[in-house]
């Protein structure tokens, strides 16, 4: 088995791609489905947030899957893939899961150390477990990451000093104006990201908040944290007249603004100019809104700088959890080493038990005069022998197995032990499962599970 990371971030493309790859959260179910279904893939999770889309995989065959993932993208996203390998990379075994751990710990996020895609990489992950997406490694390897970053941004100063892709917008919008004091802002979108845009603003000084979104309750509710106004995205170009700044964030498919409604805008604020900052992936805003006389449109990629100037502090912090990180991979590694163990063991016990169940017959027909009591005497005393016999090379092995040549080390105890046969047993005694469409990947690493693994290949 092997694990593959597979994705494009803020790093590798521009939003003008990543928007391209924009998972909705009612779609991802079925985009799980499709991508369980795939050749070779055994376990899977799908990360997709404004900054990255990842898809992380638990593969039989390293070699081919790449080319199996970039399919799945072209077919599922409607993207040739021959507009988008370019942007892509691919992390496997090591790699990726030193990837994961970075992702979860934000330490590759645009602003390092923000913690938002902590609950993004938790939720990715219980959706896929949900669609019984995952298997023995993704559980395992996800709830680890998840609780070392958690353990991370509480036992460090990582969040100190918030800055986030909304606070940057922020600071963007002072290196414009100054201040804001008496300024008028418009917010699009009443998620997660508008409320911290709304907040840092607030708290800057900004005279009047307007709050547009699709639900006018939902706009109500938060304009009301920060006495302000609500209304609905229908209403917003009656809004548009009076603001200085609009900060847009909403889950819309298409464009809120287009270069047409702002034209018409900016004939009645006679040439007052307006500041637009798009912090939405797929945009919000109309690109060709920045060629409109008067009109200053950023989006979601002209942050970095911003945020570049805010983050010496939480590098420095970042080291500490750099080794955070090499400590679990450590962990994770030595779990992974042990785990075509049990299966190995339990074949050891069940053929003990076996061999000494027919010494007991065998014995018990050449002494048929003995007593009940005596009976159980002896079975009891030889089941004693049995046990004491196979704890040290049970013990012994385990700690074999933990070291470099563990792989070696599992299969040379298969054969001294003469446990093959066994094995096979305990492959054959596996139930299929009553999903469909999770029988072909369960089955496959069902076996593999029952059979001492093979080396997990390092980057």
């Amino acid at each position: 088995m092997h694990i593959l990371a597979v994705g494009l971030n803020y790093k590798t493309a521009p939003v003008a791609i990543r928007e391209r790859f924009a998972v909705a959260e009612a779609d991802l179910p079925e985009a799980l489905e499709r991508l369980k279904a795939t050749k070779s893939i055994l376990e899977c999770v799908i990360v997709a947030t404004c900054n990255r889309t990842e898809i992380y995989a638990v593969v039989d065959r390293h070699h081919v899957c790449g080319y199996h993932l970039r399919s799945f993208m072209e077919q599922w996203f409607g993207v040739p893939v021959q507009e988008f390998h370019s942007h892509l990379y691919i992390h496997e075994d090591e790699k990726a899961i030193e990837h994961l751990f970075r992702v979860a710990s934000g330490l590759d996020s645009m602003v390092v150390g923000e913690t938002q895609i902590l609950g993004q990489v938790r939720d990715a992950f219980l959706t896929a477990q949900e669609q019984q997406a995952t298997g023995t490694l993704f559980n395992m390897l996800f709830k680890q990451a998840v609780t070392m970053a958690k353990r991370a941004h509480a036992e460090t100063s990582i969040g100190e000093n918030a800055v986030s892709v909304s606070y940057a917008a922020v600071e963007l919008g002072k290196r414009i104006f100054g201040s804001f004091a008496g300024k008028s802002v418009l917010i699009l979108g009443a998620g997660k990201m508008s409320e911290l845009t709304a907040k840092h603003l607030h708290s800057n000084g900004c005279a009047k908040v307007v709050v547009a979104n699709r639900s006018i309750e939902r706009a109500a509710y938060l304009a009301g944290k920060f006495d302000g106004i609500a209304c609905t995205l229908e209403e917003i170009e009656g809004q548009l007249s009076e603001a200085d700044i609009v900060i847009s964030s909403t889950g819309a498919a298409g464009y809120v603004l287009t270069r047409s409604q702002l034209e018409q805008t900016m004939k009645g604020r006679k040439s007052r100019p307006l500041f637009m900052i798009d912090i939405a992936v797929p945009r919000d805003l109309d690109p060709a809104i920045m060629d409109v006389q008067n009109v200053f449109l950023y989006d979601i990629d002209d942050l970095e700088g911003i945020v570049e100037s805010n983050m010496e502090k939480r590098r420095q912090v970042a080291m500490k959890i750099e080794a955070m990180i090499v400590r679990e991979m450590d962990a994770f590694d030595q779990w992974f080493k042990t785990l075509g163990l049990s299966p190995v063991i339990r074949a050891l016990q069940e053929k003990a038990a076996h061999v000494h169940e027919e010494t007991m017959d065998s014995l018990f027909k050449k002494l048929p005069d003995l007593s009940e009591r005596e009976a159980k005497v002896i079975r009891k005393l030889t089941k004693s022998i049995v046990n004491q016999m196979m704890h040290d090379p049970i013990l012994r092995i385990k700690e074999m197995a933990a070291e470099k040549d563990g792989d070696e080390a599992i299969e040379m105890f298969t054969k001294i032990f003469a446990l093959e046969e066994q094995l096979d047993q305990l492959a054959d005694q596996q139930q299929p499962l009553s999903n469909k469409q999770r029988a072909a990947a369960d089955s496959r690493d069902h076996q593999v599970m029952l059979r001492p693994r093979q080396a997990m290949v390092r980057s």
